[in-house]
């Protein structure tokens, strides 16, 4: 008999996709990893999450594969690189991707989607996945939880008509609750992005700045109101670009993430490393769209020029 499981691909094994793959892997879903340097320490030792809320899980063996071209056709992949290297991922996605391949991009920032499409075959499905997850890679196949773990999916582009974008959207966001992952199905995947852009642009930002976490943000009144202040400059660009917002949502994000555990967002840890942080993804397209919208956000631009300062003493970019 034929086997009609679904394989799924996971490109970039950090934090988000060493997480999210095992979960999938654990509940019996046909899991395969494409890995860079992280590849022998993987096959060596497999994938452990110390999760603070599910307990030390580790997948071993692994499915795991050092070049593209020796992974088998996925039917789905879910991309858990940085938003820095979408140049270099058109051509990788195309070579993993079985004919009408669901593509789920699990990146930070806005138009990510829109910015990859292009570069896509025209069978490709693309969706938007937004991660509300507290987590940070803690070596080579070691990723540390501390948080949360919900999936927004929405229906970016490819070749179905509304209904069958409905149904692959439905049938992500079960694959995902049958692996032990709260997900939603959302309408609008801009508007999502904006959403957690909020959070997002805020946090990430200060974090580095002021070489926080959020519990020490959210105690000092001075950092606190900077927050605050960001998030209600990101919530009226959102309206000003034509999305809803929830009422009170700064308020309501500042309230969710006290009751969260002291979390150093994925910028910082970037920072810390030396690597390139997301600046534009997170920063540079919210102030092209917003200015596009005739809508100023200086605060957001004052923060940019300050990470673009800190970034480039590092990459020695004069």
């Amino acid at each position: 008999m034929q086997n009609t499981q679904p394989r799924i691909g996971v490109i970039g094994t950090g934090a988000i996709g060493g997480f999210y793959g095992v979960m999938l892997a654990r509940a019996g879903q046909d899991v395969h990893f494409l890995l860079r340097s992280e590849y022998a320490a993987v096959k060596e030792r497999g994938i452990t999450i110390d999760s603070m809320v599910h307990g030390e899980m580790t997948l071993n063996p692994v499915q795991a594969y050092q070049n593209v071209a020796d992974m088998p056709p996925c039917d789905w992949l879910l991309v858990g690189t940085k938003a820095t290297g979408n140049a270099d991922l058109a051509p990788i996605i195309a070579s993993a991707a079985a004919q009408g391949a669901k593509v789920i991009l699990f990146q930070n920032g806005l138009n990510n989607e829109a910015h990859l499409r292009p570069l896509l075959p025209d069978h490709i499905h693309l969706i938007g996945g937004l991660c509300y997850v507290c987590l940070f890679r803690e070596g080579p196949g070691q990723v540390k939880h501390q948080a949360n773990g919900l999936v927004d999916f929405g229906y970016h582009s490819g070749p179905a008509s509304e209904q069958e974008a409905a149904d692959i959207i439905a049938e992500a966001a079960q694959m995902f609750r049958d692996s032990n992952i709260e997900a939603r199905e959302m309408a609008n995947v801009d508007a999502a992005r904006w959403q957690k852009l909020v959070w997002n642009a805020s946090f990430n930002g200060v974090s580095v700045l002021l070489d926080a976490g959020t519990e020490s943000l959210l105690k000092n009144p001075a950092s606190r109101q900077l927050i605050g202040d960001l998030m209600e400059e990101v919530v009226g660009a959102a309206k000003a670009c034509g999305h809803d917002m929830p009422e009170d949502y700064a308020q309501k994000l500042l309230k969710v993430t006290r009751h969260m555990p002291d979390y150093y967002p994925s910028m910082y840890h970037d920072w810390l490393h030396k690597r390139p942080m997301e600046l534009d993804s997170l920063y540079g397209e919210a102030l092209r769209l917003g200015s596009e919208a005739g809508y100023s956000m200086p605060r957001i631009a004052a923060l940019l020029n300050m990470l673009q300062f800190v970034q480039d003493s590092y990459t020695h970019k004069e």
